[in-house]
């Protein structure tokens, strides 16, 4: 027997009767997921998005992230659950959002805009406590944080998707932390939307969204888009998972006045 394994043995026999676990490996972390909406999805992520903690969803424009944050909001809508859509850009389709199954009257819109903007008052009242008007990008992350503490939200969406990489790498590894602590203590699923991944090691789930194609009818009609997910990070997978899960997945949508028609 290797003197490193005899050393261990012998360790715990000594401290098996005053320590029985003192070096057991820990369970793994158990955490309760809701559905997204999408099976392709819900398959990937073993169940859905987890509850209680920050889940990234990056890729380019068009690449599908906006509709899966909607889908998702749409199946917590459904339950009667308030929600939240931050919007560092001001870029939400609310007729979109309703197509896509969100019931609106449970769902905050929180609109940020520019300093050129904002009215005449609010600019005087921040030059007058001496500081300059904050930034959209300011106004979606101190927004966050108070929907975060205010604990009443099942799901909040924060969508910097129009906002640079380099705005959003500069956001303080802190800021997230002190996210994935609020969102952990309130059971409230924070799902961040983005170019690129900036909460890193404080989200537990990390997806990627690129477009496959598009599906047309004619030269000028879209009918439909098929997307690639492709799952980054999973830090809480499920305990009721045997089998691995495969990396990515496809999955299609049809685009929002197509299921007006079709309904």
């Amino acid at each position: 027997m290797p003197a490193a394994s005899a050393l261990r043995t012998q360790i715990e026999n000594l401290l098996e009767g005053r320590f029985p676990s003192a070096l057991s490996p820990l369970p793994r972390t158990i955490r309760e997921v809701a559905s997204t909406g999408i099976d392709e999805a819900d398959i990937l992520l073993e169940g859905g998005l987890p509850l209680g903690a920050i889940s990234e969803i990056t890729g380019p424009v068009s690449s599908g992230r906006a509709s899966l944050a909607l889908s998702f909001l749409a199946r917590r809508t459904a339950e009667n659950r308030v929600c939240a859509w931050v919007d560092a850009n001001d870029a939400l389709d609310p007729e979109s959002a309703a197509a896509s199954g969100v019931n609106l009257r449970h769902l905050l819109w929180v609109r940020c805009q520019d300093a050129a903007q904002a009215s005449r008052k609010e600019v005087r009242q921040q030059l007058r406590l001496e500081r300059k008007p904050w930034t959209r990008l300011d106004q979606a992350l101190r927004s966050t944080d108070l929907l975060l503490q205010a604990a009443g939200f099942a799901a909040i969406v924060l969508d910097l998707g129009h906002t640079v990489p380099q705005d959003g790498n500069r956001i303080p590894l802190a800021t997230w932390f002190r996210f994935r602590q609020a969102a952990d203590r309130t059971s409230c699923s924070l799902v961040v939307l983005g170019q690129a991944s900036y909460a890193q090691s404080s989200a537990a789930v990390a997806l990627e969204c690129s477009p496959l194609r598009t599906e047309t009818a004619g030269a000028t009609v879209m009918r439909g888009f098929t997307y690639k997910l492709q799952r980054a990070r999973q830090r809480f997978p499920p305990l009721s998972s045997i089998t691995r899960k495969p990396p990515s997945s496809t999955w299609s949508a049809i685009p929002a006045w197509e299921r007006e028609k079709h309904a």
